[in-house]
């Protein structure tokens, strides 16, 4: 199928959704980050392992695609969002259109360009915010500094993403989209291995809360003893 021009209005539409069959593991991830830091690129590489360049601003798209994972099918349901935080003069605002997209997922991708230090600046408080949402440490968040092959024009160095992923106790990692369709795979691929971890944690809590508790068996000695005072009694 034909990737549409720019013309297009949804430039992501050819991506299929997964068909209509047995129920299986489903899989809820967001990918979040300033404006122009390659979003819609790495979800278009993830799904169809084609690369383009060239998007138009996206208002937020959600893309279902069925993938194998560890020789599982997995419903993965990836939203795509616009440039969601506002860098000025030292304050970054979070967008309140964000709030329920960061309810919805189950796992993010924090991405920033490395061609651009505004957009690093903007991965701390997404993070903090979808903390707020998401207080459970376990939420997986992964740190992605994209465009690696934008050598020359590097503005965020590896060990400052390391440090800050170091810092909120994330994964991080350096992808070039256009260059590394496998890293694209592997970054995806393990968020949703997290999450599937996570969702499997949780259902083994809920099942241990399901479970009406047995009742205690008579304690032996405590009836001997009320059997001993019930005689003694009779005697006196």
């Amino acid at each position: 199928m034909r990737v549409p021009g720019m013309s297009q209005p949804f430039l992501l539409a050819p991506i299929a959704e997964y068909a209509p069959g047995p129920p299986c593991a489903q899989v809820r991830l967001a990918v979040l980050g300033a404006r122009g830091v390659g979003k819609s690129a790495m979800i278009v590489r993830f799904l169809t392992k084609r690369f383009i360049g060239d998007y138009e601003p996206n208002t937020g798209n959600l893309y279902s695609r069925l993938v194998h994972l560890e020789g599982d099918h997995i419903a993965v349901q990836i939203q795509d969002t616009p440039g969601c935080v506002q860098v000025q003069e030292d304050c970054v605002q979070v967008l309140d259109s964000l709030s329920r997209c960061v309810k919805w997922a189950e796992g993010f991708l924090l991405v920033y360009s490395i061609t651009d230090y505004s957009s690093y600046q903007s991965v701390q408080p997404l993070y903090q915010h979808i903390r707020k949402v998401h207080p459970d440490a376990r939420t997986p968040i992964i740190i992605v500094g994209n465009k690696a092959d934008l050598l020359h024009a590097r503005q965020v160095q590896a060990k400052e993403g390391l440090q800050l992923a170091n810092e909120l106790g994330s994964l991080f990692l350096e992808i070039s989209t256009s260059d590394d369709s496998q890293g694209v795979c592997d970054v995806f691929q393990y968020l949703c291995k997290e999450v599937s971890k996570l969702q499997h944690a949780a259902s083994m809590d809920r099942r241990r809360l399901s479970i009406i508790p047995r009742p205690k068996s008579p304690n032996m000695q405590d009836l001997k003893r009320r059997f001993k005072q019930a005689l003694s009694s009779k005697v006196k």
